[in-house]
């Protein structure tokens, strides 16, 4: 491309561009001004009195006049101004609360002999992972199996982490046997 052509081009937008803006911006050419009508207007005589000012408007055409015009012998209500007795509510028993426990029924429910187990909970014919409610004479405790339990052919069906055995057991610290229900859920 020639510079000739470079410079013509460059001339030749920037001409178009003063030409076209003052129409993309809004310019227009300046218009006759407009007179408001007379009748728009109502006359108003202000008087000036030694003592202060008093003005007086004419009356307004009654086609003008809106339809919850305000005259002189209006009254105002105020909202809330009457006083209102309350409504007397009847009293509700409201039941006593009751402590309890909702617990689903267990699928089913083993009985035998626990001994403890320091690396867990481990229980007898029940896989990893299965919730259980192991109850004996000391309460209740509910507890996930973490490993796969007793031997077989004794009868034992559950070994207890130590400190869940003794809270089960209800029993001296040298006992190694108590006798439990565990329901599996």
């Amino acid at each position: 491309m020639r510079p000739g052509y470079l410079v013509a081009g460059v001339a030749l937008t920037a001409a178009l561009a003063l030409v076209a803006l003052p129409g993309l911006a809004g310019s227009q050419t300046s218009s006759q001004v407009k007179p408001f009508e007379a009748a728009a207007f109502q006359a108003v005589t202000v008087g000036a009195t030694e003592g202060g000012s008093s003005s007086t408007i004419d009356r307004l055409d009654d086609a003008r006049r809106s339809a919850n015009v305000m005259t002189a012998d209006s009254t105002f209500q105020e909202v809330g101004s009457r006083k209102v007795r309350p409504v007397v509510r009847p009293q509700v028993v409201q039941p006593a609360a009751v402590v309890k426990s909702a617990i689903k029924p267990a699928k089913y429910k083993l009985r035998g002999t626990a001994t403890f187990y320091d690396n867990g909970t481990t229980a007898m014919r029940l896989p990893r992972g299965t919730v259980i409610r192991i109850c004996g004479a000391g309460g209740c405790i509910d507890r996930t199996v973490t490993d796969y339990g007793p031997t077989a052919g004794t009868s034992r069906i559950i070994d207890l982490y130590r400190p869940d055995f003794f809270l089960i057991c209800g029993c001296p610290s040298y006992s190694g046997t108590t006798t439990v229900t565990v329901g599996v859920y």
